[in-house]
């Protein structure tokens, strides 16, 4: 991957962390570096701690027809608020909605940027 889509991908999600600070109430972003390094933090975790969360919920995972899928989504989205200061996520709810927000603006960049490349 061409280290100028790993730009445009954070971005998007810096992007989507605003616009998600901005809609959701009890999701608040400080500044424009916070939210750069809510992404870098956020696609870290979402590389190296949700996949195991992944595997180790499989079974939760079938028998809810993948909406767990949701829940693990929304506790990286908590997980990276907790470790930065600047970004916070007030309730469970808030972080559910801005994950989902936040994953459905990642597909439809992530979509256009492979479409374009």
């Amino acid at each position: 991957m061409p280290m100028y889509m790993f730009f445009v991908r954070t971005g998007a999600v810096a992007l989507a962390l605003v616009l998600a600070a901005e809609i959701v109430p009890g999701i608040r972003i400080d500044s424009v570096t916070t939210a750069l390094l809510s992404a870098v933090v956020l696609g870290l975790l979402n590389t190296l701690i949700r996949p195991i969360l992944i595997i180790l919920t499989l079974p939760i995972t079938i028998l809810t027809l993948g909406l767990f899928l949701i829940v693990i989504n929304s506790i990286m989205f908590a997980v990276a608020a907790w470790l930065l200061s600047g970004f916070v996520v007030e309730t469970y709810i808030a972080a559910v909605i801005g994950s989902l927000l936040v994953t459905a603006v990642s597909i439809v960049v992530n979509r256009s940027v492979r479409a374009t490349a």
